[in-house]
């Protein structure tokens, strides 16, 4: 009798502490439920306008050269994953979104300058250079973040005396953000060592991006940031296109069309949010190029992706900061005749010792990477299986780099083939036609389909007499003229 009761006691008691955890456990979901929702306000709320509550103690943490993306990736995609756009008023000075969206937005700001003033010729340029199909396909917006009310009334008179006809189309937009929206602008953080009014211009800058971002999340599918005085390759927007195109189904946050500063490099415009906030977080840390290298490392691409030839030159010779001297070109750049490759999917393949990642992929490819394998023999080779046979019209393969100029393919030839036999791991053609020798360490053809009769399933470079020199394949482009029926 004693035990039972004792059981029965303890039954009890096991109630009450169940009991007691229901109610722990759900005050805990209660609490937790409150502490989200404060969370997400907290993450809606900036500081002076713009700055995250939040993140304060990380801004003030931030004051050295960099910011370890390591360190700093949780915290960023926990509190900054924005979606919404941030709540300012845009003055429209000339022209209006069209509800039709967009291929690209192009994404201009300019400011009053001591020396010259490129931004008509920088707009000059993107519409010359753009076929009439092109110019469908693209919006072009202006931001002048000028607080000088004269000169952004001129500007606006010569934008529109000249571009009327694109501003009635609707694909010529100019805007303006008040002052009173801008978040303090004096007495910041003097990182490595600039004077204030350095300071001042590189933080008001990222400010003026972060405002022209925002401006244009919903306008088009991709965004492309140019500064206001740029040169653009001719039918940069077709090229761009086969680029993104040969990117499907692969991760990247940013691809490079030029080198310079924040020119040439393109968005989604699903990310524009998140980039406008990032630099409004951190506007007053260092200038919007490094942190656009933050931005991308952030986002979990590590490497830069570039493409050359570039599609935009830098023309300014006087700087908006001062007036100064900036004479940076981009030597890559190539306005007339760009032709960027089609390069069809392929499995590539070498029996050369590689010297460690640099691999025989990346010498396919228009990104700013190559191939690199130690000292090649006689019968070595870098093959190439396409996926599907292909009609080719132009090769061109280029070896070494500039400052490694012997590291070239001294004797070797390019031979494409047919008859594919093999497993998928290790197909192979089985017929090869040679269609010339390497001179200088390049190789060239066009009317390639003039020269080979069959569908071309291969294509290797043959190494034809070994040499003590290492060997970079630099780039293989590789140009089709028409699908073959299957």
């Amino acid at each position: 009798v004693t035990l039972l009761y004792a059981f029965l006691h303890m039954r009890q008691n096991l109630k009450y502490f169940d009991k007691m955890r229901c109610l722990r456990k759900r005050s805990a979901v209660s609490f937790l439920g409150v502490l989200v929702i404060c969370l997400l306000f907290m993450n809606l709320y900036i500081e002076d306008g713009y700055v995250l509550e939040g993140d304060k103690q990380l801004i003030r943490e931030t004051a050295t050269h960099q910011l370890n993306p390591e360190r700093y990736v949780h915290t960023f995609k926990d509190l900054s994953n924005f979606s919404g756009s941030i709540n300012i008023s845009y003055r429209y000075l000339a022209g209006t979104p069209l509800p039709r969206k967009r291929y690209l937005t192009i994404g201009l700001s300019s400011v009053k300058r001591k020396k010259g003033n490129y931004l008509l010729e920088t707009i000059k340029s993107i519409f010359e250079q753009s076929s009439y199909d092109e110019l469908k396909e693209i919006a072009v917006v202006v931001q002048l973040a000028d607080f000088d009310s004269a000169w952004c009334e001129g500007m606006v008179q010569d934008i529109s005396q000249k571009f009327a006809h694109h501003i009635i189309a609707g694909r010529l937009i100019v805007i303006h953000v008040p002052e009173e929206y801008y978040p303090v602008l004096d007495g910041l953080k003097r990182n490595y060592n600039d004077p204030e009014d350095r300071v001042k211009f590189r933080s008001k800058q990222n400010v003026d991006y972060a405002f022209l971002l925002n401006f244009c999340v919903n306008l088009s599918d991709y965004y492309v940031m140019l500064e206001d005085d740029v040169r653009c390759s001719k039918n940069f927007l077709t090229a761009v296109k086969k680029v993104i195109t040969s990117r499907e189904g692969s991760y990247w946050v940013t691809l490079e069309f030029s080198k310079l500063g924040y020119i040439g490099k393109l968005y989604h415009s699903h990310d524009l949010p998140r980039l406008a906030h990032f630099l409004l977080m951190f506007y007053q840390e260092m200038p919007c190029d490094w942190l656009l290298i933050h931005f991308r490392g952030l986002l979990a691409q590590k490497e830069v992706i570039r493409f050359k030839p570039s599609l935009f030159q830098h023309m300014g010779y006087y700087s908006s900061y001062k007036g100064a001297e900036n004479k940076l070109k981009d030597d890559d750049f190539e306005e007339e005749s760009f032709d960027i490759p089609d390069n069809p999917p392929a499995n590539l393949h070498t029996n050369m010792n590689v010297f460690e990642n640099y691999e025989a992929s990346k010498a396919y490819s228009s990104i700013d990477e190559y191939f690199w394998g130690k000292a090649p023999s006689t019968g070595d080779f870098y093959g190439i299986v396409f996926e599907k046979p292909i009609k080719i019209s132009k090769i061109k393969v280029i070896t070494g780099t500039e400052d490694r100029q012997n590291d070239i393919l001294h004797h070797g030839a390019l031979e494409v083939g047919e008859k594919i036999v093999g497993s998928k791991k290790g197909r192979q053609c089985t017929t090869y036609l040679r269609l010339g020798e390497f001179k200088n360490g390049n190789f060239e053809i066009t009317d390639v389909e003039h020269k080979v009769l069959f569908d071309i399933n291969c294509m290797r470079i043959l190494v034809t007499k070994s040499q003590k020199e290492w060997l970079i394949i630099r780039s293989i482009s590789v140009w089709t003229s028409q699908t073959p029926n299957q």
